[in-house]
């Protein structure tokens, strides 16, 4: 935003004397503009005064700085950047308490600028720790869905199969696993009526299926036939795990398309935003701009105005040196006049004489 006038009075401008210490200096001819400067970029308090084209005060505000009232209509204070003390004679103590108020406000806020500037240096200069952890994602399994972290393997799910089969059925789980396999063996033989009755009769599927059946010892069929039931249940099981896997995935395909459409919808709400705050930084640019001119051409005519006051202030003094002058040549004159009334007597007063010598000479 650039340094921008906050608060402006007039006073007499004065610097202790560098020699003595003791003693003031004027260092303007009459009173001059004073003014509280801000600078919103480096959150900068200055005091600046200029007497024509040349800088008389240029003072910045610092914490540690304090201004004293003197007298009733005199306040100073010490600057140590510029090693020298700045004193102001304001026309009334209205203007010195209102410059002091002023004073003590802008110090103030100096003072809480750095401390908000060391906060954020101290912030800036610890490095930030951060930690992320990630989860990993088991895979969907009937168990996970019920509720439970258990992994169940084949040979559980087998025996847990088994033992579910009421203990006179399960006699069979004793018999060695050739003897199953043989069984399976003899029931995925090829059937053929050789096979079967040795004759050359045509069967039915059904019967040649049952006459092959009957074939095998029944230890081996119950065998064959639970091992093909436990298959069975193992496939139904895998079912149901892909189903519950395609019903989460579809819940997860569910959730994640209405987070898309969200974050769409809010993506272009922040797009519609940026928008209009790029508009704003825009309008504020030209604001700015058009700021920046306006305070410079108000510094202009500050100047010019102080330039003007000057010039009307040498009129003022050459129209009171004319005053006095054309009051002596009035007076002057004035003797003039006298001392001619006189004369003028002394000649009517001789020509009077003269005439009546004139008379007296003619009778």
């Amino acid at each position: 935003m650039g340094e921008q006038p906050i608060f402006s009075t007039r006073a007499h401008v004065f610097q202790i004397d560098p020699s003595t210490k003791k003693n003031w200096v004027p260092t303007s001819k009459h009173a001059v503009t004073v003014s509280y400067f801000y600078d919103s970029t480096r959150t900068v308090y200055r005091i600046i005064s200029l007497d024509g084209s040349k800088a008389i005060i240029n003072s910045t505000i610092t914490p540690n700085m304090s201004f004293t009232k003197t007298s009733h209509k005199f306040g100073q204070w010490a600057d140590s950047r510029a090693n020298t003390v700045y004193g102001l004679g304001f026309s009334s103590e209205a203007h010195l308490s209102k410059f002091a108020d002023k004073f003590a406000e802008f110090k103030e806020a100096a003072r809480l600028a750095k401390e908000r500037s060391q906060e954020k240096m101290e912030l800036t200069s610890t490095p930030s720790q951060e930690s992320a952890t990630g989860e990993l994602q088991s895979p969907v399994t009937p168990e996970s869905i019920n509720g439970t972290d258990e992994r169940v393997t084949p040979d559980a799910a087998f025996n847990t199969e088994i033992n579910a089969v009421p203990f006179p059925h399960r006699y069979t789980h004793t018999h060695t696993l050739s003897h199953t396999e043989s069984a399976m063996g003899d029931l995925q033989s090829p059937v053929t009526p050789e096979s079967i009755n040795g004759t050359d009769e045509r069967v039915t599927p059904d019967a040649a299926f049952n006459t092959e059946i009957n074939a095998v010892p029944f230890p081996h069929r119950y065998n064959a036939a639970r091992l093909f039931v436990t298959l069975c249940v193992f496939q139904v099981t895998e079912l149901e795990c892909v189903s519950g896997q395609t019903a989460g995935v579809k819940t997860q395909k569910t959730e994640l398309n209405q987070t898309i459409e969200e974050l769409e919808a809010e993506l272009k709400a922040r797009e519609e935003e940026l928008e209009n705050l790029k508009q704003e930084v825009e309008e504020a640019s030209q604001l700015q701009t058009q700021k920046e001119s306006l305070t410079q051409k108000l510094q202009e005519t500050e100047l010019r105005s102080a330039e003007l006051e000057s010039q009307l202030l040498d009129l003022e003094q050459r129209l009171e040196n004319s005053q006095l002058e054309s009051e002596s040549f009035r007076r002057s004159l004035r003797s003039l006049l006298e001392l001619l009334d006189g004369k003028i007597f002394e000649l009517s007063e001789l020509r009077d004489s003269l005439a009546k010598l004139m008379e007296s000479d003619s009778s």
